[in-house]
């Protein structure tokens, strides 16, 4: 049930965060970009003492670590 979680919290996140900046792509790309965000959110957000809890939190600190790699991914590739 984890492993169902943890994708459903991260197609949500990629989601949100291809809304926020603008981005199109496929539902499970919007997956992987959420997951990866998870992970960038939870070390950014963690060198400056934030966390998130629950639910709720994860998508935040997912939907903000997506967004930075989607802002790293069009600096890169533009």
């Amino acid at each position: 049930m984890g492993f169902i979680l943890t994708l459903l919290v991260g197609g949500i996140a990629g989601w949100l965060a291809g809304k926020l900046m603008g981005s199109t792509q496929a539902w499970w790309m919007n997956i992987i970009i959420g997951l990866i965000g998870g992970v960038i959110g939870s070390v950014v957000l963690g060198l400056i003492g934030i966390s998130g809890s629950g639910i709720i939190g994860g998508i935040i600190v997912s939907v903000v670590g997506a967004c930075i790699l989607i802002w790293i991914a069009r600096k890169i590739f533009k």
